[in-house]
């Protein structure tokens, strides 16, 4: 198969929910440990400044962790904490932050 038509068939598969990402959920709960201070047990921010990571999709999660380990994305205190993390160790916290299910109420009208 072409590198193009891999790519496109990756990143369909990527946008697909429930498409089988390679995280493991348990091993990710096990990791988050040290991300309860800033991001909570539950994956709702303690800190104003540090994001909601509950509920999002492993895609995003993992994208974003990525940019904070190769340095395009900056904090630091992320700085500190994604090197300690392989690719499988961001991968099994992107498939445990992912696993909530977030309720959305909206605002009164």
């Amino acid at each position: 198969m072409p590198k193009l038509h891999r790519a496109v068939a990756l990143a369909a598969a990527l946008l697909v929910p429930g498409s089988g990402m390679a995280g493991d959920i348990k091993a990710g709960r096990q990791k988050a440990v040290q991300c309860q201070a800033c991001h909570g047990a539950d994956g709702i921010a303690k800190l104003p400044e540090a994001a909601n990571l509950a509920g999002q999709t492993e895609v995003y999660l993992l994208k974003a962790l990525g940019e904070f380990k190769s340095g395009a994305r900056k904090n630091e205190m992320m700085s500190l904490v994604i090197q300690g993390l392989s690719p499988k160790d961001m991968e099994d916290l992107a498939a445990y932050f992912a696993a909530f299910e977030v309720q959305v109420t909206p605002p009164p009208k």
